[in-house]
């Protein structure tokens, strides 16, 4: 029972690994990998839940009766087109915060914050 529902238990697994890399770390490129991890455990979970078993493409012919939904496979795709985009910003607020502050740990940035202050 458990062994046909591993793709879910790897969306999980990724799903706490990226979570905890986010949690747990203080420098933002390794948060900002966490995120990626993250995003593509909820990729896997969605494209997982819009596989149907025995199902073909939506093509209507009396030779099938049971029909995958592509909407789940096109809304991650364009999820993917934003992630894209939204790590490449990300990267490009830690290049420039690392010009500023000549650091990418968090904890130093707040120090340095509290010092000019």
């Amino acid at each position: 029972m458990l062994s046909g529902l591993y793709n879910y238990w790897i969306a999980i697994l990724l799903m706490a690994i990226g979570f905890y890399i986010v949690i747990a770390h203080s420098n933002l490129f390794t948060k900002m990998v966490g995120l990626n991890i993250f995003q593509t455990s909820v990729f896997i979970l969605f494209i997982s839940m819009g596989k149907v078993d025995g199902g073909t493409a939506p093509i209507l012919s009396d030779a099938y009766s049971i029909y995958s939904n592509p909407l789940p496979h096109v809304l991650i795709l364009t999820a993917i087109v934003v992630s894209v985009a939204t790590t490449a910003v990300g990267l490009a607020l830690i290049v420039n915060i690392n010009r500023r502050y000549k650091t990418l740990d968090e904890h130093e940035i707040e120090q340095q914050e509290l010092e000019q202050e």
